[in-house]
């Protein structure tokens, strides 16, 4: 029973993985339950079957990303010593196209304005985000690498900014391009933070 339970569990997973593939490729209006289907290799039965409804699947396959992206950045993260090279990584793994679930994070936001359910998971992903900011200066700030700034309202803007202007990157808005946003997101935490060079960890 524990094996069954084990492999539904992973093929529940792959479903999810091939949905957010399919969401990525074509839009959450042209995704079909058989092209999900076709891209896990399964059928549109067994795609059913572990998710009841096409709307359900979709919101699971949109949170599953997201929580995919958390999951890694926060493995990556915490394998890096200082607040200041924290710092830089989130902000370079946020930008298009290093950062490549950015159409389903779109894809999301939009979701969440029409459906209850996708709206609260949008919400709770949101939040996590903010709070790894947070983290992340509250680290620097106890390391002496940061000034006193507050990290909730930083975490806020910071978080604000990257995703307004990752938002123009994917839609390649001439004007805004990927080191652009580099750029800004840098001299903003730069700025706010009181210190000279955020990406050049040991300097200042």
């Amino acid at each position: 029973m524990a094996k069954k339970a084990s492999y539904s569990k992973e093929r529940r997973q792959e479903i999810l993985q091939a949905a957010a593939k399919v969401i990525a490729a074509r839009g959450l209006c042209e995704t079909r339950i058989v092209d999900v289907a076709k891209q896990a290799g399964a059928s549109a039965a067994l795609v059913m079957y572990y998710f009841e409804s096409k709307d359900r699947l979709l919101t699971e396959a949109l949170t599953f990303s997201e929580e995919r992206f958390y999951l890694e950045a926060f493995n990556q993260l915490t394998a890096l010593p200082s607040g200041r090279e924290q710092l830089t990584h989130l902000i370079e793994s946020s930008i298009p196209p290093e950062a490549d679930d950015w159409p389903l994070w779109i894809e999301l936001w939009s979701r969440g304005l029409r459906d209850q359910e996708a709206a609260k998971k949008r919400s709770a992903l949101d939040r996590r985000w903010r709070w790894t900011i947070a983290d992340i200066v509250r680290t620097g700030q106890r390391n002496g690498e940061f000034g006193g700034v507050d990290a909730d309202d930083f975490s806020l803007r910071l978080a604000s900014l990257i995703d307004g202007l990752a938002l123009q990157v994917v839609l390649k808005d001439e004007e805004v391009t990927a080191e652009k946003m580099r750029s800004v997101c840098m001299d903003f935490a730069r700025r706010e933070l009181g210190v000279e060079e955020v990406d050049k960890a040991g300097t200042g």
